[in-house]
């Protein structure tokens, strides 16, 4: 059975869906108005990963993953552009689809757009209005009444008491209390608008997710997800309106992505210590970046640095190297059912995935131990690694494909081929000191020979 550590009761805790065999899932996705950094590139590998596994052990999953396209940062930074927002977030959108496929996020089921549901938006917001949670404040805003709603604070564990002290009321507010927060804007000059009950405006940043998760997978849905940094005060807000709206439960489970940080810091564009994924991946092959991010736990921080990439490369290296040149297998071999159940065991714990690309390499082991053998002997096992490591993503390109890839200081596959020729004729006319001259060249172009049963192979270091 599948166990997820739960944010909300700070439990790990077998999971259960609301319907049985299916799963509902919803993640806070990206404010267009950037590139993405590695953070986001995270969050967006972390539950691929997730909705990928829930796939493969039987349940039908629904994962929305949302777009915010209307936000003060859009519009300052369409400003500062001279752009339209229009232009602004199309261009961003693409940027991400870009970003996310390269890294082998699979698209997920639907993606709304908080400008697309602005009458579920309306209407959640006229509810809340109506019960007595949200008041328009005499500069025609819309707030959400945060000490009407008893549970406020479980998802974060802060107390009333606690956020009172840090408090404040930004200038030009006008709220009943400093811990109010904002649904609806009233109309600004210059900026998008929308008409409303409570006069023209633009919705707050929060109820945006509560509408789209709702209209797209019910009040009450199986799983909630975002970056760690989303717990307060986003997600915590979510709960309060949509369940103040709709008198239901709203998310069963909540997952949160752990910070990837840059020198004991957390990597984010408010403090300017980011790699967006484009400069990351200028200097490191995609699937090295998607081991990167799955090759720790996703509740724990994330060490950005190139030493610790170019450990997940040559740990990708190795598992490739497993399988490089083994035929297609007829059939897995029986003894795969071992390697399977200890990966779904670390997997169902919570999707420790170090636990089960540890089980990977334990198949790569055994793999090379069965080459020595022969390549045939060792495919079944080859067959099974492929498809444990197509679960998370990993190894599904043609392994020589991935080994002669990256930078290679000037040769070409071409070029390569061309001295590996000549090789050849030097060693079949004995000429070693020759034979020796070219891989030494090649070797130190960055290209590793390996000779094996009269054929010779080629990789990138």
């Amino acid at each position: 059975m599948v166990h997820i550590y739960n944010s909300l009761t700070r439990k790990n805790e077998a999971f259960t869906p609301i319907v049985p065999g299916k799963v509902r899932l919803y993640v806070c996705g990206m404010t267009v108005y950037d590139y993405c950094h590695l953070g986001h590139a995270r969050v967006m590998v972390v539950f691929d990963m997730v909705a990928r596994y829930l796939r493969a052990r039987g349940f039908a999953t629904t994962y929305i993953r949302n777009i915010t396209d209307i936000d003060d940062k859009i519009i300052k930074r369409a400003r500062e552009n001279g752009e339209s927002i229009d232009a602004l977030t199309a261009r961003f959108i693409q940027a991400m689809n870009e970003d996310a496929a390269a890294l082998g996020v699979l698209p997920p089921d639907s993606e709304p757009r908080a400008t697309a549901y602005m009458p579920q938006i309306l209407d959640m917001i006229g509810k809340l209005v109506e019960r007595g949670f949200a008041y328009q404040a005499k500069n025609n805003d819309v707030y959400y009444r945060v000490r009407k709603f008893p549970s406020y604070g479980a998802l974060s564990g802060k107390t009333l008491d606690e956020l009172k002290i840090g408090a404040r009321v930004e200038v030009g507010e006008d709220k009943d209390d400093p811990l109010d927060f904002v649904l609806w804007k009233s109309a600004k000059p210059g900026e998008p608008q929308w008409d409303s009950s409570w006069g023209a405006g633009r919705p707050g940043w929060h109820i945006e997710c509560s509408a789209m998760s709702t209209a797209c997978l019910g009040n009450h849905f199986d799983i909630h997800g975002g970056g760690m940094d989303l717990k307060f005060p986003h997600h915590e807000n979510e709960i309060a309106q949509s369940e103040a709206s709709t008198g239901e439960k709203f998310a069963n489970a909540w997952m949160h992505v752990g910070f990837v940080r840059l020198n004991e810091e957390k990597m984010s564009k408010s403090l300017g210590n980011f790699f967006t994924v484009r400069e990351v991946l200028k200097k490191f092959d995609p699937e090295v970046v998607r081991y990167f991010i799955l090759g720790s736990h996703y509740r724990s921080p994330l060490d950005y640095s190139d030493e610790n990439l170019q450990g997940a490369k040559e740990a990708l290296t190795r598992l490739n190297l497993a399988l490089n040149e083994l035929p297609a297998a007829a059939r897995e071999t029986p003894g795969a059912a071992a390697y399977e159940e200890r990966f779904y065991a670390a997997m169902d714990d919570d999707f420790n995935t170090p636990g089960a690309m540890a089980v990977l390499f334990e198949l790569a082991r055994d793999i090379n131990r069965l080459r020595e053998q022969s390549l045939a002997a060792a495919a079944p096992l080859g067959a099974t690694l492929r498809r444990l490591g197509g679960i998370l993503g990993l190894l599904q390109r043609p392994p020589r494909v991935f080994l002669r890839g990256g930078a290679s200081d000037g040769l070409t596959d071409v070029q390569i081929e061309d001295l590996i020729g000549r090789r050849k004729q030097a060693r079949q006319h004995k000429n070693w000191a020759e034979s020796d001259r070219i891989r030494d060249e090649l070797n130190a172009q960055g290209v590793i020979l390996e000779d094996q049963g009269g054929q010779t192979t080629w990789r990138r270091r």
